[in-house]
Order: C-alpha cells, then structure tokens, then sequence
C-alpha cells in the first residue's frame, strides 16, 4: 500500500468505524512499519495478510513479492498491537507437505494469529489455475482439523471455497474444528454460499448443540 490520498482514505474509514464502537479490518498488502503505526493509532483491530501456501510453493504461485515480504508486514503489524488475520489457500497444486508447511510457520508465529482463515482455491476464469479441479471436501476437513491442533486458541475461518461444499461437509468442517465463517453473497470476486442457505444451515447445527458449536460470521 502506497502512501497518499487513498492510504489517508483508509485511515479516516478505520476512524470512523471505530467511532461506532465496531471493530475494523483492513486488507491493504505490503506494509511498511510507519504505514502500520498510523493504522495502530487510528485504532485498527486486525490485519488480514494472508500467507497463502509454504515457503516452498510459494514461488510458484507469486513472482510479485517475496514470502519474506508478506512476513516482514506481519511483523510491522504485530508490532505495534494489531491483531491478524493469516491464513492460506489449498488446492492451487501443493502437496500435503506444501500444506503442513504453512501451517508450521503459522503455528510458529508468537502469539499465534488471531484468525486463521482456511480457503479453498476457486479457479477463475482467465487465470493461470482456472483448470484446477475443486478439492475434495475431506481435504479442506483435514486442513481444518491440523489448524485446530496446531494453533488452539486461534478463530479458524472456513473461508473461499464454502460455496462448493455441500452442508454436510460444511457441518464436517466446523465439527474439525473451524469455528467462523464468512456470511455474504459474494466473497471478494468470488461467490459466496447464499445467506439464506446460512440461515438453514446454523438452524440444523443448533439442532445438535452437542455436535458442535454455533459459528461466529464475518
């Protein structure tokens, strides 16, 4: 993010929404330290800086910044108080290893982030992983349930990739251990599972309070 009009913008909206005593995320890219204080002072809650895969795979996923960069603005936030937001994408092509390696820097940070949103890859049209073939359902569980293990005291999202999932497996994956979800139609520049399909499926969940726990939405 550059400094300039639009980042003073972004300052002046984190204001605002913190004067209605509401909590404020932003999702801005690489950050520099002096950038991350103003948005500390102007009362920021958290920053979604996601790291997307291992440090191995990463390369070939993104050439325009380094997995050094991304960590280097997840430390500048942290730095100054800002909770975050950080989490990674499967199903772009990495192996389990390529999994369990992202996990293994995000369980190494400390604290832990406070959010851990789990995406699946939704191949776009136009882009170079738009022939990816969806991933099972059982991975995106498997995938939940190690974020659980690893960092316990972290909100799990189930995040990108919900829309594809039956509520079965939807179900599976909170049963794993996600605790949140993103509500809303749309999801960035991908579709999001329909509220009304939300709506019946928290009602089936409390249902079943024993199963598992009603999920937060974002």
């Amino acid at each position: 993010m550059r400094d300039g009009k639009e980042f003073d913008a972004v300052i002046e909206m984190v204001k605002g929404v913190r004067a209605l005593q509401m909590e404020a995320c932003v999702t801005l890219g690489m950050l520099k330290p002096h950038q991350a204080e103003r948005l500390a002072e102007a009362g920021l809650t958290a920053y979604n800086h996601n790291i997307d895969t291992s440090p191995e795979f990463y390369g070939k996923i993104i050439t325009t910044r380094t997995y050094e960069d991304r960590l280097e603005t997840l430390a500048n936030v942290r730095a100054f108080g800002v909770d975050l937001c950080c989490g990674g994408i499967i199903g772009m092509g990495e192996t389990i290893r390529d999994r369990a390696g992202m996990l293994h820097v995000l369980a190494n940070m400390d604290p832990h982030p406070e959010s851990v949103p789990i995406n699946a890859l939704i191949p776009i049209e136009g882009t170079p992983l738009e022939g990816r073939p969806l991933i099972d359902p059982l991975e995106l569980v498997r995938m939940v349930a190690t974020a659980r293990l690893v960092m316990p005291k972290s909100t799990v999202r189930l995040s990108a990739g919900r829309s594809a999932l039956n509520r079965e497996a939807q179900i599976l994956c909170l049963v794993a251990g996600a605790n949140s979800v993103f509500y809303g139609d749309v999801l960035l520049t991908a579709p999001n599972a329909a509220t009304g399909e939300d709506s019946e499926l928290f009602a089936a969940i409390a249902e079943r309070p024993g199963d598992c726990a009603q999920p937060s939405v974002v």
